[in-house]
């Protein structure tokens, strides 16, 4: 099976040397996301809700790229700094796969890259048919 990877364009990923996520046939990976914009940019400093949104907007927008939908995300994994937040960032979460319900994992992390990030979330994606 092929291997593609999937760049979003920020600057972590050469510097680190990882795609914002991989497929081999059909199974998606999308890295660690973050609510950074199309500039890299963080969105929604000291909103842990917002923060999650853009975040979910970026995963799906990576799960596109890579030829999947929300529809196929099977598991995500979700890193928050302070579990205070787990409310809002769980509600986000909801927002988008409460329907779909993905088996998923929420846990409270010391800090991520930039200390103004509050909320990183992985996801896994099993796609149907052809690429």
């Amino acid at each position: 099976m092929a291997r593609r990877n999937i760049s979003s364009g920020t600057p972590w990923e050469p510097v680190v040397g990882y795609s914002r996520a991989v497929r081999v046939g059909p199974l998606v990976v999308v890295a660690g996301t973050t609510a950074t914009d199309a500039a890299g940019v963080l969105v929604g400093a000291g909103d842990a809700y917002a923060q999650t949104v853009q975040t979910l907007a970026n995963v799906r927008a990576a799960l596109e790229r890579a030829g999947a939908r929300l529809e196929d995300v099977v598991r995500t994994r979700i890193y928050v700094t302070d579990f205070e937040h787990w409310r809002e960032v769980a509600r986000a979460h909801a927002e988008v796969f409460g329907t779909i319900r993905p088996a998923t994992t929420m846990v409270e992390v010391s800090r991520l890259v930039l200390p103004e990030m509050l909320v990183e979330i992985e996801a896994d994606a099993w796609v149907e048919g052809p690429e």
